[in-house]
């Protein structure tokens, strides 16, 4: 298991409140010992005007994905974790209905870390494959959103 603690997922849920998360529909489904899943509705919050899913809405699904579990490996009184890089491919398109993004580490380092998030439909055909680098901090006097996660 690579996270900090062995976190609940109502717990992991609480942070998602009142933000462009919730906004969109989000909701975190899953924590494995080595990924974190989630899924977001494809409906009039998410899609571009050809009634597709938007491509910017995936990469708000791929980073808010590798951003939390970036920030459940850490020692939240010590460390937080803030992007520095996200990469997208758009693969297929999706119209209405739900989409699936799965967040599993490449790379869990001191100052870095790296996610790759894939996004699929609920049949497995992927959508959009993604790329999160982020950058590991000291916390300091910070007060974050992780702070209250219990496990």
């Amino acid at each position: 298991m690579i996270w900090h603690k062995a976190y609940k997922l109502e717990n992991i849920k609480k942070v998602m409140e009142t933000n462009m998360v919730d906004h969109l529909g989000i909701e975190i489904t899953a924590i494995g010992p080595d990924y974190l899943e989630g899924t977001m509705p494809v409906d009039s919050r998410t899609q571009q005007p050809l009634n597709i899913l938007h491509g910017g809405a995936s990469v708000v699904l791929a980073e808010s994905l590798g951003s939390i579990a970036a920030n459940l490996v850490l020692d939240p009184n010590e460390k937080l974790a803030i992007g520095l890089d996200v990469q997208a491919s758009h693969i297929k398109s999706v119209r209405n209905g739900l989409v699936v993004g799965r967040a599993t580490a490449i790379h869990i380092g001191r100052k870095t870390q790296v996610w790759d998030i894939e996004i699929t439909t609920p049949s497995g055909a992927t959508v959009c494959k993604s790329k999160l680098s982020m950058a590991v901090l000291n916390k300091g006097n910070k007060s974050i959103g992780f702070d209250g996660i219990d496990a």
